[in-house]
């Protein structure tokens, strides 16, 4: 599968990881950040609507994607880590939502729905207290 994203148009930043692992955690900045500037990418204009339109606090208002790796030990791995979540990202936006259109019930659902409504009215009225 081609890649979606070219690797020029994004950035990554190193830092210390949270967490555990000891002293290395410390002292060895394995944690990244990718950046993705989505206004400048060579995306179509269409993917770029669906991925400013992310929830959440991932897109910044000027249209940067921030990602953050730092379940692995190796800078390597956490880049490749970021890389994979931001390909499925993209991936997922690039996917056309289906329109949904509005239906209305059939008549035979409606009589069906009217009958419980009749059959229920009949068993409560048979709880009340018969005037005699």
């Amino acid at each position: 599968m081609a890649s979606l994203v070219r690797e020029e148009e994004v950035e990554f930043t190193a830092m210390r990881a949270q967490g555990p692992g000891g002293q290395n955690v410390n002292k060895v900045s394995s944690a990244v950040h990718l950046r993705f500037d989505i206004g400048a990418s060579s995306l179509p204009a269409a993917v770029k609507e669906r991925l400013l339109a992310l929830p959440g606090r991932r897109v910044s208002k000027d249209g940067i994607l921030v990602l953050k790796a730092q379940s692995a030990r190796s800078q390597e791995q956490n880049k490749a880590l970021a890389l994979a979540r931001l390909e499925a990202i993209v991936a997922e936006a690039s996917e056309v939502p289906e329109i949904r259109r509005p239906t209305k019930p059939t008549y035979g659902s409606k009589q069906r729905r009217l009958e419980g409504k009749s059959i229920r009215s009949q068993v409560k009225a048979a709880r009340r207290r018969v005037d005699e």
